[in-house]
């Protein structure tokens, strides 16, 4: 993949960019993203999106050398893409690599936040619910739900990320390289609270900064009650399974 550039003290940086049917957006925000930081390179990962969203990246693609897409052989999950974008991306080379959501509710311009932070961070998350952070456009019960969702992860993880949810971050590659990504099975939603607990258990530092979250204003979310349900079905499991190897730690020590 050829890079656009490298940002000072970061190294180079690729944002990965999953699609499935944004056909309506994906052309919009590549190019805020390409404005905002021209030194960054885009990684497009297509689920076969059968709006043509793979055929628009290759267009893009074709028409700038700082993006590149992966066209996928079916719908897989929002953490299979990741996956198979964060792959890519290391075997090419890349000191840091972020995601981004395709629909615009992650900002672009507000990506010198995250690669600033990065710099005393291990993973750098965009939050909407530290202080200075913000969401539009969406109606209390959503927010109640994603508050409520995040703090159920903090209590039963044990991990102090108020956002662990999110979906707008940068991972440094050594980062990525200590979390053993070869052995993540979460391919939903739950992937990145999955990421942020590795992240935490390896002794690493997350920072979040503040962001403005954006609903979406073209297409249709992916995320739905059976996927939050899903999603922290999976949590339950995870914080269940933590606690227990609590107690067997404590009772080692003991003994």
């Amino acid at each position: 993949m050829t890079s656009a550039g490298s940002i000072e003290g970061l190294g180079r940086v690729v944002v990965v960019i999953p699609t499935y049917n944004e056909a309506e957006n994906l052309a919009w925000i590549v190019g805020r993203l390409r404005r905002a930081q021209p030194d960054v390179d885009v990684l497009v990962v297509d689920d076969d999106s059968p709006d043509g969203t793979g055929r628009l990246a290759d267009e893009l693609a074709a028409g700038d050398p700082a993006v590149q897409v992966l066209h996928r052989t079916a719908k897989g999950g929002l953490g299979a893409a990741y996956l198979h974008g964060f792959a890519h991306a290391l075997e090419a080379g890349y000191d840091v690599v972020g995601e981004m959501d395709a629909d615009g509710s992650h900002q672009p311009e507000q990506l010198d936040r995250l690669l600033e932070a990065l710099r005393d961070a291990d993973l750098v998350i965009g939050s909407r619910w530290v202080p200075g952070g913000s969401v539009v456009n969406w109606p209390r019960s959503r927010e109640l739900l994603s508050r409520g969702g995040n703090l159920y992860v903090r209590v039963l993880l044990g991990v102090g990320v108020r956002d662990a949810t999110a979906g707008y971050r940068l991972f440094r590659r050594a980062t990525l390289e200590k979390i053993d990504l070869a052995s993540v099975r979460s391919t939903g939603y739950v992937f990145q609270t999955d990421l942020v607990a590795r992240t935490l258990a390896a002794g690493l530092t997350v920072r979040e900064v503040p962001i403005e979250f954006v609903e979406r204003i073209r297409g249709d979310s992916k995320m739905s009650g059976a996927v939050a349900a899903e999603s922290l079905r999976r949590i339950t499991v995870w914080g269940a399974r933590e606690r227990v190897a609590q107690v067997r730690r404590a009772v080692r020590r003991r003994a």
